[in-house]
């Protein structure tokens, strides 16, 4: 071979392999987009309850519907990337999420931000398993592809927590529509560069896609999450009963069906491997203890400790710098202590740090929340990662978007599990507290709905009453944190336990794939 051959050879491999990290800043990018987009309405919240006046119900709605959707949909959005092409349906659906960012952004009611939120998260669920999948196939040498895991895990775990940021600076300068309208720049970039660098994948033999399937999964997630809410929020009624039945058994058809496909939208024979399955249950559960304590400490930095949107967010930033440090070295760890070392110490992590909230009040200085924020971060980034990398190297990379959905299945429905079965213990405890005795009738329903409802009702009330009634909601919030905390605690170290035994032997990859 000659000089100048050679010398070409290695220039084009050089182009190739920034061609890859290049390819894989654009996927970071939409990934931020959708994790900062689950969390950034929670700093929102105290002002959009004062513009649009929800109920507490549809304020949870507002709050999770967006990660319900996505979650009910990214199985069946992740089959859909594997038979049209991944790039094809990155792109489609960030510019769908632009558009509907507008939508959020000048909603007039509470049921019509719900509505937009559901269909910002129709086009969320076209961005995640896209993304992932596309790393699958960019990447063919596993401490690569670790690496590349590792930042986009990071990036979806801090993009979580760095919500609070982004829409506390926001916030202070402009109304509560603004939190969706930042998306539109960054969608634009992503699809302008999207569309040159990226490269086109998807299953050759996949086969068709099967709508029943879809309308099974998105009705199943839906309903069994609804029926939980609601029975921890206002008890057991008919209709608790009825969601539950119907999500429990489209979810039982789903499964059932996706044995006798041909070409399944998910391929529910992986989880018959005891390393896949625990992957997916520490990452769901690695976001519920995440999500559900980001969202409830920015009301409780905002309307309990008085802190202004700005420096409620930033108060929060310990989570993302935990996520993002531990995130880029996650794989490296696990080679070198094992898997189910670095996923069961996150998760314990996690959940140790949410046991020390339990004793928290009203005037807990910061040093504590802090820290509680920053080993939550530290635990995600590890746990996270790690089993994202699980989950996608046990199939084959014509299967990458399907897997790829799993992991941000379980990704998403955590997070909508967080903020719902949490929120739904500080809701129940909150809405037990004791009114002043001249407080009545409308005034006092809406600030049993929740705490911004009670500061909002508490401006027509002379000021002796209205310090009286935001000191016993502020006290009953306190208490339903306190409480949701031990909760998400008690199930985190469970789950520590159970990975520890589901993961025994499971490794990463070392060898390159050809």
């Amino acid at each position: 071979m000659s000089r100048t051959e050679q010398l070409t050879r290695t220039q084009g491999a050089e182009g190739r392999r920034r061609g890859r990290w290049l390819a894989l800043s654009v996927l970071v990018l939409a990934v931020l987009l959708v994790a900062v987009d689950a969390t950034v309405l929670g700093l929102a919240t105290p002002a959009l309850s004062e513009d649009l006046k929800p109920s507490g119900t549809q304020l949870l709605w507002i709050g999770d519907i967006y990660s319900f959707v996505i979650a009910g949909l990214l199985v069946s959005m992740g089959s859909l990337g594997d038979r049209i092409g991944r790039k094809k349906l990155l792109l489609v659906g960030a510019t769908a999420f632009g558009a509907v960012s507008v939508l959020n952004a000048y909603a007039t009611s509470p049921e019509m931000m719900i509505v937009a939120r559901a269909l910002l998260g129709v086009a969320g669920a076209t961005l995640m398993p896209s993304t992932l999948a596309l790393i699958r196939n960019i990447f063919h040498d596993p401490k690569e592809r670790s690496l590349a895991i590792g930042i986009w895990g990071a990036t979806a775990s801090a993009g979580a927590a760095v919500g609070p940021v982004v829409g506390g600076a926001l916030l202070q300068h402009f109304w509560w529509g603004s939190v969706f309208l930042i998306n539109l720049p960054v969608m634009i970039v992503l699809v302008i560069v999207g569309i040159k660098l990226l490269p086109e994948s998807k299953n050759p033999v996949a086969g068709p896609w099967d709508l029943f399937s879809v309308g099974l999964s998105l009705v199943g997630i839906i309903g069994v999450v609804y029926a939980v809410k609601q029975v921890a929020t206002h008890g057991l009624g008919w209709e608790v009963w009825a969601a539950a039945a119907i999500g429990a058994g489209a979810l039982y058809t789903f499964v059932r069906r996706q044995f006798t496909l041909p070409s399944p939208l998910l391929d529910m024979r992986l989880f018959r491997h005891r390393g896949f399955s625990g992957a997916v249950l520490a990452d769901l559960l690695t976001v519920f203890g995440l999500s559900g304590l980001v969202f409830f400490l920015s009301q409780f930095l905002q309307l309990v400790q008085g802190r202004e949107p700005l420096e409620a967010g930033l108060a929060e930033l310990p989570a993302a710098v935990g996520a993002v440090v531990t995130g880029l070295v996650a794989g490296r760890y696990a080679r070198k202590y094992g898997v189910r070392v670095i996923v069961t110490g996150g998760l314990a992590a996690i959940g140790i740090a949410l046991a020390a909230l339990t004793v928290i009040h009203k005037e807990t200085g910061y040093p504590l929340l802090g820290a509680a924020l920053l080993i939550v971060g530290l635990g995600a980034g590890f746990s996270f990662t790690v089993t994202a990398d699980v989950i996608l190297s046990s199939v084959p990379k014509e299967q990458a978007g399907s897997a790829s959905a799993v992991s941000e299945t379980a990704y998403e429905l955590g997070a909508a599990l967080g903020i719902a079965l949490l929120g739904s213990v500080v809701t129940g405890v909150y809405q037990s507290f004791t009114a002043p005795a001249s407080v009545s009738g409308p005034v006092a329903d809406a600030a049993h709905e929740s705490l911004g409802g009670a500061v909002e009702a508490a401006k027509s009330l002379d000021p002796q009453t209205a310090q009286q009634m935001v000191g016993a909601a502020q006290e009953a919030f306190v208490d339903g944190l306190r409480l949701a905390s031990g909760v998400g605690a008690a199930v985190l170290l469970a789950t520590a336990v159970a990975a520890w035994f589901l993961l025994k032997g499971q490794e990463l990859q070392d060898g390159i794939e050809h």
